[in-house]
């Protein structure tokens, strides 16, 4: 026995078969599209700290961020749900994405506020 047969998984040896690391933000994105109307993708590039990300915005706005595992991944996404999909740095954040996020923080500062009260 050879020192890469124990400890085996860690270099694709003998380990156990792992699920994709993204199915459960795929799977996350696809439960969230099926409840919300009006769903529109869009696909946020790497970072150095970041891999892809897709965005999903919905009619009133509401917002939800996972990586689905990839472009071609955001794509099967797009066509799955059959919603549009976006490159944001070409279109940018839908305003009623801005609009929600902005009512969002006002309703949060006066709940602060009756809870200082």
């Amino acid at each position: 026995m050879g020192i890469l047969d124990r400890v085996g998984g860690r270099f694709g040896g003998g380990g156990p078969l792992r699920r994709n690391p993204h199915a459960a933000d795929y799977d996350h994105l696809v439960r969230w599209a099926s409840a919300h109307r009006g769903v529109e993708a869009y696909v946020e590039p790497p970072t150095t700290l970041n891999e892809l990300t897709v965005v999903l915005v919905d009619a009133d706005g509401r917002w939800t961020r996972r990586a689905p595992g990839g472009p071609r991944a955001a794509r099967r996404l797009g066509e799955q749900l059959a919603i549009p999909v976006y490159d944001v740095r070409k279109v940018r954040y839908p305003q009623r994405m801005r609009d929600h996020d902005a009512r969002e923080r006002i309703l949060r500062k006066r709940a602060a506020a009756r809870e200082l009260s």
